[in-house]
């Protein structure tokens, strides 16, 4: 990400960090916030979407409140290290796993699930372990002093 100073120009990384903070922010409240017109603003963001830059605007919600109370931590290893490294790929129809991360380390993948209760988690673990053919290693998230922070540009 130290690249990212190189990439963006100031205004574009203003605009950015404005958006990270509230995604509904309007072209009006930009331009307010960076001294540009609406329509330079609104080309600039349009821009900043074609190179990827923006890549989505999603509403947050709180976990507990749409029933997954129990955020926990499943490092996965192969069983079979000769077979192919393709576990992500066997997991994507699980949509209790919120994000999966390819790491160093003994373990190949850290994934990040979501699930109401133990016995929800217990029931991913089987089904992570069965469509993956790897071993499992869990951490339980006991509380989340804060998550989803926007990056530092």
């Amino acid at each position: 990400m130290h690249n990212l100073r190189n990439v963006l120009e100031d205004l574009d990384r203003q605009i950015v960090q404005l958006l990270c903070r509230d995604g509904r922010m309007s072209f009006t409240d930009l331009g307010r916030a960076t001294g540009l017109s609406v329509s330079a603003v609104h080309q600039r963001v349009r821009r900043l979407e074609q190179r990827g830059v923006i890549t989505s605007y999603v509403a947050l919600v709180d976990p507990s409140q749409v029933g997954l109370a129990l955020t926990a931590f499943v490092s996965i290893k192969e069983i079979d290290p000769s077979q192919p490294d393709d576990a992500p790929d066997r997991l994507t129809h699980l949509p209790a796993i919120e994000a999966c991360y390819s790491v160093a380390g003994e373990e190949s993948y850290l994934l990040k699930v979501r699930v109401s209760d133990p016995a929800a988690l217990e029931a991913l673990l089987q089904e992570i372990r069965a469509a993956a053919n790897v071993s499992t290693r869990t951490m339980v998230v006991l509380s989340t002093p804060y998550e989803g922070r926007p990056p530092n540009l």
